[in-house]
């Protein structure tokens, strides 16, 4: 009886408010066309078709800067130059097979694109659109990202 009680208890218990957040790493994937102006590239997320760039948790063997560029090829099938440092963070909600919604800081790594695979893992699961800085900033629910997308094309 104990057991269960514990168990089931632990489910109902809503999370704690001062809960640490969860991180994760995304790429911005960047290229410059052919009149040199920037683009970068958005993707929709599977399950709610929301525009987002690449993003996911850390890899065990990876680094922040490596995790989020693997992300991106898995992603998006894009490959190129990751920076070193993040241009920043945002954070959003992320809604668990539980139910449940956990706060989650995503830290941005600026990703120059310099090739695009004809064929990556999650080809035709996501749409993916090159856009301006600008209409990438229109696109995003997560005011963070808006914010970020918009300095990164200023």
């Amino acid at each position: 009886m104990f057991r269960w009680l514990f168990r089931n208890w632990r489910r109902t218990t809503p999370p704690e408010p001062n809960q640490p957040k969860s991180t994760q790493y995304a790429a911005l994937p960047w290229r410059r066309t052919s009149d040199a102006a920037v683009e970068v590239l958005l993707i929709t997320s599977r399950e709610t078709r929301r525009w987002v760039i690449p993003k996911g948790w850390p890899m065990k063997t990876l680094g922040p800067g490596p995790s989020a560029a693997q992300e991106a090829f898995e992603e998006a099938g894009v490959s190129g130059a990751i920076a070193a440092l993040p241009l920043g963070a945002y954070q959003y909600g992320k809604r668990l097979r539980n139910g449940r919604v956990r706060d989650v800081r995503v830290e941005v790594f600026a990703l120059e694109v310099r090739k695009e695979a004809e064929d990556w893992r999650e080809k035709g699961q996501r749409e993916l659109r090159w856009v301006t800085p600008t209409q990438a900033a229109e696109m995003v629910d997560e005011p963070e990202l808006k914010a970020l997308l918009a300095r990164f094309g200023g």
